[in-house]
């Protein structure tokens, strides 16, 4: 894993030939904007593709003369770049979310019992009410709401509604009943919410687990199926590389089943979820690597979230008494991270709170020691203390973070943390400065998984909305190219692929998509409605607009 971050540059003077001298190739693009997005940021009209990788790139003048095609694009203007490549998402997670109802965007609680009535009438067969997405700070109370209009509405069938950020859940009483709830209950790195010595229905984190245990798993078939759905919608928007954040061995398993049958195109660089049992199994097996798939990277959770209080703050939240929590102690993951230290697999640890910042940080630098090549990660970086950024820089630490946290969170996370902590928040211009680069995701289904929404939230700080005027803490957009590379070539490099993709360079693969305008120079308004025109994995249209 010792490898080193290297572009290969590309003369624009003059088309690179293949190896083989050969002119024959499978694919030619001409009459192209083409962002390479190389070192130097350069720019082409166009490029050849054989055997699925970049044999040459230059004029349309040069490409067209030295090279015949099995097909030729005239992309008439039109711009490409290499393909989008979320550096955090939950591909196998948002598969799953396919089969459940859809909460995003209720903005009451009746709202929600309605989406629940029309989904249970779809599926009355289903043995449990599955749910995603609900989000309290979008009602009029933004308070956390309870199980009676569960139990009054659905009494005879268990239902488990998982809050937006995946970090809290809602259970009626069937479902708690299922799970032996009845009363307060004690979980490490977790809560069980009570009021007048009954639960309520709201569990966070770890407590979410004890209800989870009851829920009846799809069926294999069910889930390739949702698999390849949730596919078509990534590629659909230009992704053609996902880091799926956090899985355990049978997702793995499968998932690595259905690349070796061809069932799916999208690449996907699986994090392994921490547990005794993965460090076991994996750092005996070592990192898993193939042409589409691979598993190098142990995902922590060392917290929650901000939204349900989750994220252990350095000191209490501003509007509650609580400080948060770490989902396992100091200890356990100083020790696990130890264990990886000294393998070639890479760490990636969530991050939410300003305390768990510090203690991952401090965690990482003392097992890293400075400057390294390691490329250990913190996803998503939310809230740092001022004194603790510079340590990113210090210890080579990469930042994975999530643009569109910021303009989803701006209207509450004040509430969460007050105006001081709030400047230590998405800083994500702050941390590009200490680190050189950022690795861009959505953590889909927690956001959209349009990778065109976190392009507009990080270069405008606003919403779909354009709100609000001037930006949510403007001083920490970043800049159009910033924001290309962090959703190409840095994630690439987060997980040492940088010299295989990432960039429209003479041998890497011939990963990329077409817009049909230039996000580099559209208006802001424009940049979410962009439309993708065409999808390309290894020289294969994966995507076609009609």
């Amino acid at each position: 894993m010792g490898r080193k971050l290297s572009y290969l540059m590309i003369s624009l003077t003059g088309a690179v030939l293949s190896c083989d001298g050969s002119k024959h190739v499978d694919l030619i693009v001409h009459n192209a904007l083409v962002y390479t997005v190389d070192s130097a940021f350069t720019k082409a009209e166009a490029f050849a593709v054989r055997n699925g990788e970049f044999i040459a790139v230059g004029t349309s003048a040069e490409i067209l003369s030295r090279y015949d095609a099995e097909e030729t694009l005239n992309a008439y203007g039109q711009p490409v770049y290499p393909g989008f490549y979320d550096a955090h998402a939950h591909f196998f997670g948002f598969a799953q979310t396919l089969a459940q109802a859809d909460l995003a965007g209720a903005t009451s609680f009746t709202e929600i019992i309605d989406r629940l009535k029309a989904f249970r009438a779809e599926h009355p067969e289903a043995p449990w009410l599955l749910g995603r997405g609900w989000d309290q700070n979008l009602w009029v109370s933004r308070a956390f709401p309870d199980r009676e209009a569960l139990d009054t509405e659905f009494p005879d069938i268990p239902v488990y509604l998982v809050r937006i950020d995946g970090h809290a859940a809602l259970a009626n009483g069937k479902a708690l009943d299922l799970a032996g709830i009845v009363g307060p209950v004690t979980v490490e790195g977790g809560l069980v919410e009570v009021r007048n010595g009954q639960p309520t229905g709201i569990l966070v984190d770890n407590a979410m687990e004890l209800v989870v245990a009851n829920v009846p798993h799809p069926t294999v078939s069910e889930l390739v199926q949702l698999l390849i759905k949730a596919e078509a919608a990534c590629l659909a928007v230009g992704l053609t590389t996902v880091s799926d954040a956090g899985l355990d061995r049978p997702a793995i398993n499968l998932l690595d089943s259905l690349y070796k049958k061809g069932r799916l195109r999208i690449r996907n660089n699986a994090m392994i979820g921490l547990s005794d049992e993965n460090l076991d199994y994996y750092l005996a097996a070592g990192p898993y690597v193939s042409e589409r798939f691979t598993a190098h990277t142990f995902k922590i959770l060392a917290d929650g979230a901000l939204g349900s209080r989750g994220a252990c703050l350095l000191h209490p939240y501003s509007d509650a008494r609580t400080a948060g929590f770490l989902l396992s102690s100091p200890q356990t993951i100083d020790s696990a991270i130890a264990r990886i230290a000294s393998s070639e697999f890479q760490v990636a640890t969530h991050a939410i709170g300003d305390s768990t910042n510090r203690l991952i940080l401090d965690i990482y630098g003392k097992h890293l020691g400075g400057k390294n090549d390691r490329r250990w990660r913190i996803e998503h970086a939310q809230i740092v203390s001022p004194q603790d950024f510079e340590k990113f820089g210090r210890h080579s630490i990469i930042p994975s973070v999530q643009p569109t946290h910021a303009t989803s969170d701006m209207y509450w996370a004040g509430d969460r943390v007050g105006p001081d902590r709030l400047k230590g928040g998405y800083a994500y211009k702050h941390l590009l400065d200490q680190s050189g680069i950022l690795a861009l995701g959505s953590d889909f289904p927690v956001e959209h998984i349009n990778p065109l929404y976190g392009f507009h939230a990080a270069v405008a700080r606003v919403d779909e909305d354009g709100y609000p005027e001037g930006g949510f803490q403007p001083e920490n957009a970043i800049d159009r190219e910033a924001a290309l590379r962090g959703m190409t070539i840095w994630a690439a490099y987060a997980v040492f692929e940088e010299n295989t993709k990432g960039s429209i360079e003479v041998g890497k693969k011939a990963d990329f998509v077409r817009l049909e305008k230039d996000i580099m120079t559209a208006a802001i308004g424009e940049l979410r409605s962009v439309e993708v025109m065409q999808t390309v994995i290894a020289g294969e249209t994966v995507y076609q607009k009609e």
